[in-house]
Order: structure tokens, then sequence, then C-alpha cells
């Protein structure tokens, strides 16, 4: 299964994007975790299917309502095996 670290740029912190991105996550069957960085960004680790991975980045894209994303930054890594997704601190 693919596993992606995203770097997500643009107004997206305060307006509850790891909260809605954990709820996407488990809708799509995705693993992996979310937390705020120092800089403003949002990293991200994802992992599970494919096709789910590809739809959790899409909506990274989106976001929450609230949310302004400039850029979705990716990269491959290797699979750590996450089955769950939380947000970390």
């Amino acid at each position: 299964m693919p596993a992606k670290r995203l770097t997500i740029t643009g107004h997206v912190q305060g307006v509850f994007f790891r909260a809605n991105a954990q709820l996407k996550a488990q809708e799509l069957g995705v693993g992996g975790w979310i937390r705020n960085e120092p800089d403003g960004t949002v990293a991200v680790v994802a992992e599970g299917p494919e096709h789910a991975v590809e739809r959790f980045i899409e909506w990274c894209w989106q976001g929450p309502p609230a949310a302004h994303v400039d850029k979705v930054k990716t990269a491959d890594i290797a699979e750590e095996g996450l089955r769950s997704f939380k947000i970390e601190k």
C-alpha cells in the first residue's frame, strides 16, 4: 500500500483542518497522522489503498470550508503499517 508524506500550505491552521482530515481519512480507510507545524503548515502521513490515499490527497487540496489551501506537497515514504488516523499535537 502506498504511503505519502504531505505538507499543506496556506490558511490551514485554526480552521479545523486536522479534525476534518481525520474524519475524511477514517471515511476512506486511510491510516496515518496529522499535525500543525510551527511554520504554519500542516504535516500529514497517509497510507492505505492507492485509490483511498489519492482521494484523501484530493480532499486535502480543498480542506474544510474555512481553509484556503495554496499547495499540497507530496513525497513517497516507506509504509509504516498505520491503520488508524490520529491527530498529533
